[in-house]
């Protein structure tokens, strides 16, 4: 009888959920949000509470993250936090992959690129990183050549070629899909560009490539990179029912980059 009962106490402790931890997430509007929704879901069941805050902009996400007024946050690839780290030294680290966002060129004016006239003005991303993922995909499809050694970090002044003189206007990423009205053309990271109601698949007159190296990531401080919970919110990222609601709800939009 003592036996069965230590056998049962034993089940029953093996059965409970760890203690609940609560921890606080910042996304920015659109999918990661969404995604992030779902992945609450998946956390709950395994004792993670998250908290989903969202951010309007790149900058301040990790600056909230730095000083702990967020446990994670979740917007961002690789590259732009590198360039985060180098630039404002911060001491975070990505700690798991979540989904690529292909970067579009969406205009109002034009169906192609090529229907672009001289003189004609692209608006681009204003932070780093992502304005010079902006310029190799214009570079990619023909439109300027980019000065190779600059790498990642491209700006305009690394434009060695620009046969149609196209000036290259930098906005706040999150004001681009508003510029459509007045430029000619403007390359949009995805978030916003279907927070904006367009569809990369079919509205973008031209689309960045599988090949790309912008995975997204989920970032924390060093020194809680190797917490629990952190262990916990990455496999909740990474179960199979959130690789399904991307697919699904994205229509290849959007690609899962684990």
């Amino acid at each position: 009888m003592l036996k069965f009962l230590a056998t049962a106490a034993i089940a029953a402790l093996i059965s409970v959920p760890a203690l609940a931890e609560d921890i606080k997430i910042g996304v920015t509007p659109g999918e990661h949000a969404q995604i992030m929704e779902k992945v609450k879901e998946v956390a709950a069941k395994k004792g993670l509470n998250i908290e989903i805050l969202e951010f309007s902009d790149y900058v301040v996400p990790n600056q909230a993250l730095a000083d702990g007024d967020l446990n994670a946050n979740s917007f961002q690839h690789q590259p732009y936090l590198d360039n985060q780290i180098a630039d404002r030294g911060f001491d975070l680290v990505s700690v798991g992959k979540t989904i690529t966002t292909p970067m579009g060129v969406y205009s109002k004016k034009v169906k192609t690129l090529g229907e672009l006239a001289d003189g004609a003005t692209v608006a681009i991303p204003n932070d780093p990183t992502n304005g010079g993922r902006a310029l190799l995909v214009l570079a990619k499809e023909g439109l300027i050549k980019v000065n190779p050694d600059a790498g990642l970090k491209a700006t305009a002044a690394d434009i060695t070629e620009n046969p149609k003189n196209i000036q290259i206007a930098e906005l706040d990423a999150a004001q681009l899909p508003r510029s459509l009205d007045d430029v000619d053309a403007a390359v949009i990271n995805t978030n916003y560009a279907m927070e904006a109601g367009l569809h990369p698949k079919t509205d973008a007159i031209a689309i960045e490539g599988s090949e790309s190296p912008y995975a997204n990531v989920i970032v924390v401080r060093r020194a809680d990179k190797d917490a629990p919970w952190v262990k916990t919110l990455v496999e909740s990222y990474h179960d199979d029912s959130i690789k399904a609601f991307i697919n699904d709800q994205f229509k290849g939009a959007l690609i899962a980059s684990w």
